[in-house]
Order: C-alpha cells, then structure tokens, then sequence
C-alpha cells in the first residue's frame, strides 16, 4: 500500500511516501525549485518521491495533504464576527482555504493525470494532528506525550496529547490567535530579520545579550494559571490592523506584525541594514528566555497530565533547539523525539502516518533513526557532471577518500561533502554538508567571508562522533537531526572553538557508523589524525536551499571560495 503526503500551499511545501508503513523518500520543493521555503504545491518533491519507488500516480492507494479548511470552522466563524479583520486577510484565506481543500482537482491538474484513472482516495488531515504523528509514529517510543508547537495551521497554534502504540490522542489545543511563534516572529520582524524563517537568527543572537527585558514581553506573552498561554493581541498588527500572509507559488512572504503598541513598547524597529545593537542584543535574549517559560508550562503541564517518560515535540517551535536541549535536563521527561523536519515541511510525513496508523488501523512498524530521505546520484552521474565542467579529479575507494579529506581538513582546508541521499528538514547532516577543523576560531570568519555570507553572530555547527558525545558536552543523549544545543565542557572548548557558541554550547549533531557509515568514517579518520572527534558542519549552499544534485554542488563549489570538492568517489581540489 502506498501513501502519498503532501504539504502545500503553506511554508516548506513538501512530500513524502510511505509503503506498508515504511518510509521510502521524502523532500522539500525548495531544493528542486531552488527557493527557500517555496510554498506551492511540490510537483518535483511528489515525483521525485514516486520516482524513487518507480511508481506512478495511477498506484498511489492514499493521498492525503496536511490542511483541513474544515477544522475549526465554527471557531473561524466566530473570529470573523468578532474581530472583523481586513479584507485582504479574508481574501487571502479564502483563496488558500479553496485550494487547500480542492486537493483532488489540484493534483490531477497539476501532476497531468485522469481522476478516472486513478485508484486514490483523497484526505485533509489537520494541520497539527499532521504535526503529531509526524513526531510520534515514527518515534522509538511506544507511548510517548506528544505536543506541536506552532505559528499557525488550521486556526490552531499548539496542540498536545498523547500516543500509545498505534493510537494517537489529541487532549488539548490552544487556536488562534493565541501563538507563541507568532510572537517570535514579531519580534524577529522588529529586529530586522523579516524574511520567512528568520527566527533562527533571534535564537542565535540571544546568547549575545541579558534578559533585561523580560517583564515586557511577560506583558504580551502570559502563562496561564493552568499551564497554558494567551496573548495580548493589542501588541500585534496581525489582530489589530489585519496582516497578511501569502503561500502562492514561491518564498512565503508575511505581512508586518508588530503594531504601533509594540513600538511604542519597545521602540523603533531595526533595519535589516543597520547595525546591531546592545539593546537589539538583549531584546533577543529577553523573548528566548519568555519563550523558553511558555513552552517550559506547557511541557510540564503534559508530563503531569500524561505520566509520560518520553515526549515527541514537533513545530516550527520544536526548531528551537536552545529549548529542545533543556527538556530533559530541565523536566522530568527522561527520553525525548524531534523527527529532523519538525517545521512545516515534515506534517507531509505526519500525514501519511496518520492516514496509515489513525485511519486505515495498522500496526506501526517503522523508526525513523536517520533523516537520508532524499535524492542520491550515482558515481556515473557525477563524473559527467565533472567531465561537463572539465574539473580535474582524483577517484578515490571510499575509505581513501574518508582519510584524504581528514588530512586536508586538519590542514585547514575548506571541504564541500556530498554523498548519498539528500537530507530530510533544515539541517545538514553530513550528506550535503561544507565541513572544516572545529579547532580554529579563525574558520568562523573564513567560511562567511568565502562562503556563507552571514551575521557573524550566527554560530556554526559541530558534528561528533557519537560514543564521545559526553566526553565534550555536558549531556550524553544522543542528537542525530542536530535539534538541540547542549554545553560544550569548559576544558574541550579551546579544541572546539569554531564550533562553540559565545555562551558556552553548540547545536551538535551525533554521528553514528550504523546510520551514516561514510561521514562516520570521515570523522572518525580526523579524530585519528588530529585527537579530535568533531568536525565543523554547515550546509552546502550560499544564501539558497541546500544543494541537492552534483550541478547545482560543482556550481556551489565554483562560484565560491571552497578548497575541495568530495563529491561521490572523486575529489576535486582548487
């Protein structure tokens, strides 16, 4: 049986297939588009996802898309009376609501397919129970307490619950527009970071200040008695004036969000050219630490309520990785789920799952244990876009690939590293990954003037070995999807000094032979080389979605100042 999820017509559009179950591909619409967050419907991620099982439409049994305009629509109805919002939002929603829910015409159309011939039966699966079983039903955990943490899906911001083998439980929510993201989101407006998916820099400019200014957003984002939230709309320009928002085809554009009362408030906001300042600085760090309260109710709330050991967290708050890496030291939880595209894009996955498991009753079968979901290219592909590009190169077995690149690294060079699938969610993971020594503070600097292009606030990445995770951080549990930040120990961190963080941590990701052979190798050849477990990882890219085929890396790799391509079993070097 096969089942096809969709997430489109949102930020991260998306797809992903399952057999019987059993994940086969999954990947966003951004890198085959080339535009990050693309939010139309992914006709190259749905082929690309068919392709890979060699099927076609015609075989496809279930298709389910990860909006429901049904859901909630009592309480829509009553938001339009009461709060009589503009006309353009009222528009824009519709709009979206039409498409969303004419999936069966909208893929037939597009996909270039005969309803007539197709044996499948269409679903809208509510945005966030898509989160849900997105974090659940592929989890290792037979029964888990499971909560989405979200901006917006379906007129809801939050929803909890709780997952017992195949059956998954909803137990509360909190709709809009009640949102914590939306909040961060304001607030990374007001900082000048106003494109789609900017809230990551908030989260990594926070370290850099003090939380002098909780108080004031305590004022707009408030914990209630029982552990859930409100907030004060009056402080926001999407309640009060009517923001916008737009998910037609390409990046996802929001309208502003902060009103004259956050500003009044908090002052001016920053443009995105100005510099930034010390009270920017602590603004960031105020809202990460209110965040942090909010979320902190909520999840504790869920483990008295549930008497649950494990949780499972998706939405794009769960991308909040400064949060995801206390929950278990700062709760009672002992065991802890982020399936690697918690964001929009993975309610794709969610769907599926809850087609398969909440609709048609089966059994679960499946953990997710590595995020390679995506393309791969053979060695023949490769060479002919080298040979297309007439690139000198070396071919090289694995194992003497692994170990040259070790020893150029610990010679400082700059490596671009793409090898088997393409990852599933925001982060590279070592399959299209620029990577370098961790030791030199230096290559912070390096890479954003040769490659990256960012704030040097930004930090970088480290990915170490998995059996010497509690040799160099303050916390031992694993972290394969590079979710959580923990604290790097005060005595490795001159050997790790590209890679930690100006408070003391680093957004790791663990490596493990089992599930990524061939960058375990790479890393495991450096610690031989140098006595060090880790490398630097960032992504293979320049200011556009991670590279996913060898042209757009050999591009990648030309038009910027990279040392070494290892791309398949050649190495190219400058």
């Amino acid at each position: 049986m096969f089942i096809l999820g969709i997430n489109a017509y949102h930020g991260g559009a998306s797809a992903c297939l399952i057999r019987d179950g059993v994940l086969i591909a999954a990947a966003e619409e951004e890198r085959f588009e080339r535009v990050k967050y693309w939010a139309g419907f992914p006709v190259h991620a749905i082929n690309y996802c068919l392709s890979q099982q060699g099927i076609t439409p015609h075989e496809i049994d279930h298709i389910a898309i990860s909006r429901d305009p049904k859901s909630n629509i009592f309480l829509k109805a009553r938001f339009a009376l009461r709060r009589r919002p503009s006309f353009k939002f009222l528009y824009d929603r519709a709009r979206n609501r039409r498409v969303v829910g004419g999936l069966e015409r909208v893929f037939c159309s597009l996909m270039g397919v005969d309803r007539k011939s197709m044996q499948s039966q269409f679903h809208n699966v509510e945005h966030h129970l898509a989160h849900l079983a997105s974090a659940f039903y592929v989890s290792p955990f037979d029964r888990a307490a499971v909560i989405s943490l979200d901006g917006m899906g379906d007129f809801t911001s939050t929803m909890w619950g709780v997952g017992d083998g195949s059956e998954l439980s909803p137990h509360g929510s909190i709709n809009f527009p009640h949102s914590m993201g939306i909040v961060y989101t304001t607030v990374a407006q007001w900082l000048g970071f106003t494109r789609y998916g900017d809230e990551g820099k908030v989260m990594g400019l926070a370290p850099y200040g003090e939380p002098v200014h909780v108080d004031k957003f305590r004022k707009i984002l408030r914990v209630q008695s029982d552990g859930t939230f409100d907030v004060d709309q009056s402080f926001l320009r999407y309640q009060v004036e009517g923001g916008t928002m737009t998910w037609s085809a390409g990046e996802p554009k929001i309208g502003k969000l902060y009103s004259d009362r956050f500003v009044s408030l908090f002052g001016e906001p920053r443009n995105s050219d100005s510099d930034i300042t010390s009270y920017h600085k602590d603004i960031a760090s105020s809202i990460q630490v209110v965040l942090e309260e909010i979320a902190f109710a909520l999840v504790r709330k869920l483990r008295a309520d549930s008497g649950c050991d494990a949780i499972c967290l998706a939405g794009g708050v769960a991308l909040n990785s400064c949060f995801n890496g206390k929950v278990l030291s700062d709760t009672e939880f002992s065991d802890i789920f982020i399936q690697p595209a918690a964001g929009d894009s993975g309610t794709a996955l969610g769907a599926c799952y809850h087609i398969y498991h909440n609709v048609l009753g089966f059994p679960r079968s499946f953990e997710m244990k590595h995020a390679y979901t995506g393309p791969s290219f053979d060695n023949g592909v490769v060479q002919n876009a080298l040979d297309a590009n007439s690139l000198h190169y070396q071919t090289l077995e694995t194992d003497v690939l692994a170990r040259k690149v070790a020893e150029l690294l610990a010679k400082g060079k700059v490596v671009g590293w793409f090898q088997g699938r393409m990852e599933w969610g925001p982060r590279a993971l070592g399959n299209r990954s620029i990577i370098t020594d961790p030791r030199d503070e230096q290559m912070k600097d390096v890479l954003n003037s040769r490659i990256k292009h960012r704030e040097r606030f930004r930090p970088f990445a480290p990915s170490i070995i998995g059996e010497a995770i509690g040799e160099y951080f303050d916390q031992s549990y694993p972290v394969p999807f590079m979710l959580k930040v923990y604290g790097v120990r005060p005595d490795k961190r001159s050997e790790l000094a590209a890679v930690t963080h100006v408070d003391g941590t680093g957004r790791l990701q663990t490596v493990e032979r089992d599930t990524a052979p061939d960058y375990w190798e790479l890393i495991n050849a450096f610690r031989e080389i140098t006595g060090v477990p880790v490398v630097l990882n960032t992504s293979f890219n320049e200011n556009e979605p991670i590279v996913c085929d060898p042209e757009q890396a050999i591009a990648c790799f030309l038009r910027t100042k990279m040392d070494v391509l290892a791309i398949g079993n050649y190495l190219v070097e400058k």
